[in-house]
């Protein structure tokens, strides 16, 4: 497909990070040529083998390889032939929903309020470089940090007004940004990525930046007049301050009784829908707990 172009979730550079997160000792790219594309399933197999002896085989729910037609369980019968164990992993449901990257493609680009990390698992980011925008969020009063994406296949949430993190030279700040094409600026074209960093005023060109998405907080509008802009953008700092001050303090509280249960509670008992849970824990579960809970914000 020539003209297909990839709307990534995640890029090459960030898989990696993310999978050297789960503690993982390497990580080997298999390159995915014609050649390749063009092969049976079962010569992939013998490829992979030749390449990586004594090597596993984990096969999504729903992921296929190789000539049209091929069932799970002829994946698993490859394997037992060539001697390559088959783990396939199992779908995965949060809100009556499988997880899946076309189901989070489409949360993203939807119009509307969303929670950044719920099917990630961790928070929505975007990593760049922040470049020369055209100077006017200075002059309203809201300055703000415009970023380059550094890989152009990624795909972009919707246009709109967000609650992010900033991260920015090893510091974390709050602020909120916006993503469209300035309507009421006639920006034309262009689509803009630019961010107001609450409470922060440094020279940061050409430094990278990520931003964590916390939350869609309205669409991108168009005003009448630049007053009317002020405005809004002095409406969406309270509202957004607002999220980051609740934010904060279920975090606190997460945090006093993670402490509580570390000192005094050494097993959990916990229901989610219809699975029961045991958790013993150690200091290292607690802060994994701690870390997969803050994530959901």
């Amino acid at each position: 497909q020539p003209d297909f172009r990839p709307e990534l979730l995640t890029t090459c550079d960030e898989k990696v990070s993310l999978l050297a997160g789960t503690g993982i000792d390497y990580c080997i790219m298999l390159d995915f040529t014609l050649d390749l594309g063009a092969c049976l399933a079962k010569q992939i197999y013998g490829y992979i083998k030749a390449r990586l002896p004594g090597a596993g085989l984990m096969i999504g729910y729903d992921h296929r390889f190789g000539q049209i037609g091929v069932k799970i369980e002829d994946y698993v019968r490859y394997g037992q032939e060539l001697g390559i164990e088959v783990l396939l992993a199992q779908a995965y449901y949060t809100d009556a929903m499988t997880v899946s990257s076309s189901a989070i493609r489409r949360l993203l680009l939807a119009r509307k309020r969303f929670g950044g990390g719920k099917l990630f698992g961790y928070q929505i980011f975007l990593d760049g470089t922040v470049v020369n925008g055209y100077r006017v969020g200075r002059k309203i009063g809201f300055p703000t940090a415009n970023l380059r994406i550094g890989d152009c296949e990624k795909l972009l949430p919707a246009d709109g007004v967000y609650a992010v993190y900033v991260f920015l030279g090893g510091e974390k700040h709050a602020g909120m940004l916006s993503i469209g094409y300035r309507p009421t600026l006639n920006n034309g074209i262009d689509r803009s990525i630019e961010v107001h960093i609450f409470n922060f005023d440094a020279d940061i060109y050409n430094q990278p930046m990520r931003l964590s998405f916390v939350c869609r907080t309205r669409p991108e509008l168009k005003f009448d007049s630049i007053d009317e802009l002020i405005a809004q953008l002095h409406k969406d700092e309270a509202e957004i301050t607002a999220i980051f001050h609740n934010t904060a303090f279920q975090v606190f509280i997460i945090e006093l009784f993670l402490v509580y249960l570390l000192k005094n509670i050494s097993f959990l008992l916990f229901f989610d829908k219809n699975m029961l849970f045991l958790f013993v824990f150690s200091e290292k579960a607690l802060l994994f707990a701690y870390r997969k809970t803050i994530n959901s914000y």
